[in-house]
């Protein structure tokens, strides 16, 4: 792991974006490749117990992003925010995440993601805090990186948030900042729907993959294809067309299919070592 670093304001590599803040921390402590003053950012936030949809939702704008050359900003919190982190590391992109604590591994918030932040820095992204390095995540310290987290980007994107939720302050604070606000719909009855939608009825953009963020930031058009591994037998075949309106948990996909369990779950795990499926855990697939 690379050692950890420490920028001053008065430097010249202090990000010029953080700089704007009123608030703006006299040290920086990172780990990789600061963010540069040409490099088009939009953070992705959201719950820590996103759905099986916000999972899903997460992987595929994020992953449309980086295709189309934009950095993405989080806070490498469990959630929303680890899948946007593992989403631009699964396509080898970089990406920056702004913790809420120290960026020694001792201290670092939270623990099952210091892996994670390796491959980060692995990958060209960046590391930041405010924090000195032994200083362990508290409360009131991950609502306050959430300005750092919005002045590094051109725009911010809500996947999934309750109507009370961090998230929905980090939204606040891009509406403070003048920065452009993206909110995923859900569906009504859903509490993780309850932030985005009135998001969405308060005018923030409706957005419902990458393209509609990239129109409003003004980003060359892209049409994003995917391409997918065709079907090798009938059961995978199955499977697929099973998957094609969202994700589903295994005993709905064997529904679907009707395939027979042994043969559905060896299935299952063939197309997810090929890469044709996803597992987001506890026995939920989605495509690729």
């Amino acid at each position: 792991m690379q050692e950890i670093k420490k920028v001053k304001i008065t430097d010249n590599d202090y990000p010029e974006a953080i700089k704007t803040l009123s608030d703006a921390p006299k040290v920086l402590y990172y780990r990789g490749i600061l963010p540069t003053p040409e490099e088009m950012c939009v953070a992705v936030v959201g719950t820590r117990r996103p759905s099986s949809y916000g999972e899903q939702v997460a992987f595929q704008i994020t992953g449309e992003l980086v295709n189309a050359g934009i950095t993405i900003v989080s806070g490498m919190a469990p959630g929303v925010d680890t899948f946007a982190h593992k989403a631009c590391i699964e396509r080898g992109k970089r990406t920056i995440a702004v913790l809420g604590s120290g960026l020694d591994e001792s201290a670092m918030y939270p623990q099952e993601n210091v892996e994670l932040s390796r491959q980060i820095v692995k990958n060209g992204g960046c590391l930041i805090s405010e924090y000195p390095p032994t200083k362990p995540g508290m409360l009131h310290q991950f609502p306050a990186r959430n300005r750092i987290v919005v002045a590094l980007s051109q725009g911010v994107l809500v996947v999934e948030a309750k109507e009370r939720s961090g998230s929905l302050i980090t939204a606040r604070l891009a509406n403070e900042q003048h920065k452009k606000l993206f909110a995923v719909p859900g569906p009504v009855y859903t509490l993780n729907s309850k932030g985005p939608n009135k998001l969405i009825k308060a005018g923030a953009t409706l957005t419902e993959g990458a393209q509609d963020i990239l129109d409003v930031l003004g980003i060359e058009s892209q049409k994003f294809v995917t391409t997918r591994i065709s079907a090798e037998n009938p059961h995978e075949a199955a499977i697929f067309a099973a998957l094609e309106e969202g994700s589903l948990y295994i005993d709905k996909i064997i529904e679907k299919t009707k395939l027979s369990a042994p043969v559905a779950g060896s299935t299952l795990a063939l197309m997810e070592i090929s890469g044709k499926i996803r597992s987001l855990g506890g026995n939920v697939y989605s495509l690729n």
